[in-house]
């Protein structure tokens, strides 16, 4: 397997500004529990804060390593071209809809994670008596795998690069653009307002539907060139 990061300039754009307007859906989704989180883990010094955020934006580039390589395994079954565009096509359409899930339009509402639910706000909870920085890695890894609209779509985008490391760096992309709305619910909480976070969200939303017809059309164009070719 290719590990050269060959995830393309304008996905890394959209991954990256998805998380830099998400942070009105960071804000209003971890917000309160990441600030929680810090003001009982009595965090002093930036020690804790690098430790909690390298944590989580750490878990999201092993997503996107993991995401590649699952696509990667799907397309080398049978027909290579054909099921890298129908893998497109599935992974576009299904971005699309997590955009408009965000947005607040479509019918199906996202409840999807990485991990049960239920143990991840028990680990959350008792991390913070793992001391300052145990704690805060591991409150940052298990924020990184919770249920999130924003971070599944550009899982699922991830599996359609075709390289493990164009995966990671697509993910990391999209967890340095929430780099700083997730620092400001660490420390700041509650300074954005609800009709600017509602603003910031909509315009993220927007960007995930953005990149979801990108990988539809990639696929549907990928597609019928190797359907000529092979059929």
């Amino acid at each position: 397997m290719d590990f050269s990061p060959a995830a393309g300039e304008l996905p890394l754009f959209l991954a990256f500004m998805t998380g830099l307007l998400g942070a009105g859906h960071c804000l209003g989704m971890c917000g309160g529990l990441v600030s929680a989180f810090f003001m009982k883990l009595g965090a002093r010094g930036p020690a804790p804060y690098l430790a909690y955020h390298g944590a989580r934006i750490g878990i999201y580039a092993v997503v996107g390593v993991i995401a590649a390589g699952l696509g990667q395994v799907l397309v080398s079954t049978g027909w290579i071209g054909l099921w890298q565009g129908v893998l497109q096509i599935v992974a576009g359409i299904v971005v699309i809809l997590l955009g408009l899930d965000l947005l607040g339009v479509s019918p199906w509402r996202n409840s999807l994670g990485f991990a049960p639910l239920a143990w991840l706000r028990r680990q959350f909870a008792q991390a913070v008596n793992r001391g300052p920085v145990r704690g805060a890695l591991i409150g940052g890894a298990i924020n990184g795998l919770m249920p999130c609209s924003m971070t599944m779509a550009m899982a699922v985008k991830a599996t359609t690069v075709p390289s493990l490391g164009g995966g990671a760096l697509l993910m990391l992309a999209f967890g340095a653009g929430t780099l700083p709305a997730m620092l400001a619910a660490s420390v700041l909480f509650g300074r954005l307002g609800p009709r600017l976070r509602g603003w910031l969200l909509k315009g993220a939303a927007l960007f995930v539907i953005a990149l979801g017809a990108s990988t539809l059309w990639q696929g549907l164009r990928y597609y019928l060139v190797m359907y000529r070719l092979i059929v």
